[in-house]
C-alpha cells in the first residue's frame, strides 16, 4: 500500500473519530480513538514509538515519541488545540526526518 492510500485510510478514520467523540478531550483520547479504528481495518499501527537521535554516531534517547507510525510509512501528530502552529509543523518535520518517512499528517481537534 503506497503512502497516499494509507493516508485516505488515516484521514477518513479520523473523521470518523471526530464525528463520534466531537472536541474538547485530551490528545491521548483521540489517539487512542484512532489507533483503534486504524488496527480494525487491518492496518499496522505503532502508538507513541521511541524515535532516537543519531549525533555522530551515537544514539541518543531523548525523549521524542511519534503519536502513530502507520504500516512503518506515515507519521500521524495529532493536536488537541484550537489552531496549528509552526512549532507543530517543525515537530512534524523533525519526525518525519527521524523516521525517514516521505509522509506525515498532523490534525488538530479543539
Amino acid at each position: 500500500m503506497t503512502e497516499n492510500e494509507i493516508s485516505e485510510k488515516i484521514i477518513g478514520c479520523a473523521i470518523q473519530v471526530h464525528r463520534e467523540l466531537g472536541p474538547g478531550l485530551l490528545e491521548s483520547s483521540y489517539e487512542t480513538a484512532l489507533e483503534y479504528e486504524l488496527v480494525q481495518i487491518g492496518l499496522l499501527v505503532e502508538r507513541q514509538k521511541p524515535l532516537p537521535l543519531i549525533y555522530k554516531d551515537v544514539r541518543l534517547d531523548c525523549g521524542y515519541r511519534v503519536d502513530l507510525l502507520v504500516e512503518k510509512k506515515v507519521v500521524v501528530e495529532l493536536k488537541a488545540v484550537e489552531a496549528l502552529n509552526d512549532l507543530f509543523l517543525a515537530q512534524t518535520l523533525t519526525y518525519l526526518k527521524l523516521t525517514n518517512c516521505k509522509l506525515g499528517l498532523l490534525a488538530c481537534s479543539e
